[in-house]
């Protein structure tokens, strides 16, 4: 049936058409039959895996026995491994319509399809580091952080997409009080958690050790976390190595880690198929699946569609959230 005016359907964007991203949108409509969605993208892109593809011509039109394709101009053929500059324009430019979507009402949620960097700066001078800093960038500007999530673990990079000797000079008092204040407000809006336990990884081995192996954590990070803790229920700095095991994950909903890597290692090493890589903060609802184009693999029929369906699934119950509590727009 199509989607009810109340609820939309959830946009998803197309993504590296070179990649698997058409693959595991298309296996993810034959495994998904109760949330209806579309994707923007050339509709001969997402032929050959094995479901029916139907054009619509408005979103309100998508159901959920085929995979709807919302016509979206980006030339030429998808060839697996293959980025063609002359589609750069039309992968960014499809990311801006489902966000403008979205923001209108007539999508629930954005859902984007991996993308891949370097082809968009190449192509298309992409001056963003990733989706994340776009997305914020075309919400106006937005706080944002990126959250990964799966099952047993949600964790959150202070600093993203930055070389490693940037981090001490990036993770400032401010940048970590955002960071925590958005984790907070998404905790409680998107994942529905009253009072959300958010728990702080140190910056340096051991927490810093008391000065010994890094003074950040003596010098601020500790008096920071102090005075946050009563409203946002924040705690540490803990060390690193010894708070992503299974037990020491049970005190809380959230880690909250230094820089990417400590952040993305723990979660792909418990969930390396099916996390989901969401953007708190955002006055829409935006998930995607935790992978990358894996040129490798294109066209050979073995993406797996395991993060992409744990997205949409993630990106639809978010949005009921935000129904039943009759939430909307950015939380501060």
């Amino acid at each position: 049936m199509p989607s009810s005016p109340n609820r939309p359907p959830l946009a998803i964007t197309c993504g590296e058409p070179a990649g698997v991203g058409p693959e595991v949108v298309a296996k993810a409509r034959a495994l998904i039959a109760d949330i209806p969605f579309f994707v923007l993208g050339n509709p001969d892109h997402f032929a050959g895996h094995g479901v029916t593809i139907r054009t619509i011509d408005t979103p309100d039109a998508a159901t959920a026995d085929a995979l709807c394709v919302l016509p979206h101009d980006i030339p030429g053929p998808a060839v697996p491994a293959r980025p063609d500059p002359a589609q750069a324009a039309g992968v960014i430019s499809a990311i801006a319509r489902a966000v403008d979507l979205a923001q209108s009402g007539a999508a629930s949620g954005v859902v984007t399809a991996p993308i891949h960097k370097k082809a968009l700066k190449d192509g298309a001078d992409f001056p963003h580091p990733g989706h994340t800093e776009y997305l914020a960038a075309l919400a106006g500007g937005v706080d944002v952080v990126m959250m990964l999530a799966c099952a047993e673990l949600r964790v959150v990079p202070a600093t993203i997409h930055i070389a490693i000797d940037r981090v001490p000079a990036e993770l400032t008092p401010e940048a970590l009080e955002t960071c925590l204040r958005v984790t907070h407000a998404g905790l409680r809006r998107d994942f529905g958690i009253d009072a959300p336990r958010i728990a702080v990884a140190g910056l340096n081995p051991h927490a810093g050790e008391g000065g010994t192996m890094g003074r950040q954590e003596v010098e601020w990070i500790d008096a920071l976390i102090a005075r946050l803790a009563p409203d946002l229920g924040c705690f540490g700095p803990l060390p690193a190595d010894t708070m992503f095991h299974a037990g020491a994950r049970a005190g809380y909903d959230a880690a909250v880690a230094m820089y990417h890597d400590q952040a993305l290692i723990p979660i792909k090493t418990i969930d390396f198929a099916g996390g989901v890589n969401v953007t708190l903060g955002l006055p829409f609802i935006r998930t995607s699946p935790d992978h990358g184009t894996a040129f490798d693999i294109a066209g050979r029929g073995l993406a797996d569609p395991t993060s992409i369906v744990a997205a949409i699934r993630m990106a639809w119950d978010m949005g009921q959230r935000r129904i039943a509590s009759g939430q909307s727009g950015h939380v501060e």
